[in-house]
């Protein structure tokens, strides 16, 4: 791997995206796949299996939650500097069902900074939107590649 200090934005936000993904075994666990990722942008998607379906026999929102979260976490991360999550909030639109294959795309608003604000959009595989979660994050010390 090149250093860091001759890639270009894209190629550190790949290289952030692989280092998290090595890590994350909950997106992995529940089989979520990484898409896409850019700075600040990222899609993941999952599909509504029936053990993840609430006593509706809907997608359980805690689960919709997860997924938008992880995309949320990153594109936040997606420039080598390590991001939290400090505040996230979703609304939920439409029921997920199961077998849906649900998609969060996340969209950085604005980074300024240690605060960065990220709108992610829950659709289905018909292009429903299902739910809107807003995250915000802040950065610590730390990056995902070595300098």
């Amino acid at each position: 791997m090149k250093p860091v200090s001759e890639m270009t934005p894209q190629e550190i936000a790949e290289a952030s995206a692989r280092a998290m993904w090595n890590d994350d075994s909950a997106s992995q666990r529940l089989g979520m796949s990484l898409d896409y990722i850019a700075p600040g942008r990222a899609t993941l998607s999952m599909t509504i299996t029936d053990t993840m379906s609430n006593g509706h026999g809907n997608a359980h929102g805690g689960y919709i939650f997860t997924l938008a979260d992880s995309a949320f976490a990153f594109a936040c991360n997606s420039y080598n500097q390590m991001a939290v999550a400090q505040h996230c909030s979703i609304t939920y639109l439409i029921p997920g069902r199961i077998g849906d294959r649900l998609t969060a795309t996340a969209t950085e608003t604005s980074r300024r900074g240690r605060s960065g604000i990220y709108d992610i959009r829950i659709t289905n595989q018909d292009g429903d939107h299902v739910a809107e979660f807003r995250g915000h994050s802040r950065t610590i010390k730390g990056t995902h590649l070595p300098a």
